[in-house]
Formats: structure tokens, sequence, C-alpha cells
């Protein structure tokens, strides 16, 4: 998450918490034409479409008021889905075990791409096994993680 993406997600967490729901993560396109603002909402029981319909009107609201955003974007309240983007390194610690899809900044013993069972992750690294091997991935290295859900 860039600084931009921590800025909005400071501002509209807040009231995405007094509505129930979890701030799970932010993306922001602002090249896109318009820019959007995806905001990634859960909950424990789960998130509905009421849920994204009630989340999105109050922070179009915030966001109309203070105007973090000066041009005019698309606002998109979504779940973060089976195949969860983990953007924080607390939100690991659940998916252990789970088979992810982790894209690299810059390339960590000749990949820019690790696909394999997430082994453990703190808040310096995150540690997949992939192939037979461990890679250990310093968190600031990590562009995307994104949850694989299998379909057993």
């Amino acid at each position: 998450m860039n600084r931009r993406e921590q800025e909005l997600e400071q501002l509209l967490e807040p009231t995405v918490r007094g509505l129930g729901c979890e701030m799970w993560g932010i993306e922001y396109f602002p090249a896109g034409r318009p820019p959007m603002l995806r905001v990634y909402i859960d909950a424990p029981d789960g998130v509905t479409v009421d849920d994204c319909e009630r989340v999105s009107h109050q922070l179009s609201g915030v966001l109309d008021v203070e105007r973090p955003i000066r041009s005019d974007f698309t606002l998109e309240v979504s779940s973060p889905g089976l195949d969860r983007v983990l953007f924080k390194p607390e939100q690991y610690a659940a998916y252990v075990g789970e088979d992810v899809d982790v894209r690299l900044k810059f390339p960590l013993e000749g990949l820019r791409k690790v696909v394999g069972r997430l082994a453990g992750a703190t808040a310096s690294e995150v540690v997949v096994e992939a192939e037979g091997a461990t890679l250990a991935v310093p968190v600031d290295q990590v562009r995307r993680t994104r949850v694989v859900p299998r379909f057993d």
C-alpha cells in the first residue's frame, strides 16, 4: 500500500468501522479516466451487497466533504473475495497453510513472482514454500499478495 492509499485508509477507516465492518484494504488508481478508489470491506459473517451499498453511501459523504481526491473519480466498495489481496502483514497469519501468489517489486533469486504455500509471515517478511524450496521475501519487496483459493 502506498502513502496515498494509507492516507485515504486513515480518513475512511473510522466510518467503515462505525458501520460494523472492517477496512480490509484500499486501492487507488489515479491514472484511470476517471481515477478509481476501490475499498475492500470485510465482516465476521461475510459482506453482503447491502453492506457494500451502505458503506459506499457513507464513504461518498465523507469523500465529498473532505475532498482528498480533487477530481471526479469512481468509488467502488467490495468484499475482498475468496482470492483476496493481503494488504497488511497482520492479515497474513489467518492464511498460513493456504496457497498464495506473491508479486515482487524487484527480482528475488531471479523471481518476480512466487506461487506456493504460505509458510509464515512476520512484520518484516513473508515465507512461501514453492516447488520444494522455501523463500523468505522481505515485506518491503512485496508488490501484491493474493490468496489462491482451492476448490477440493
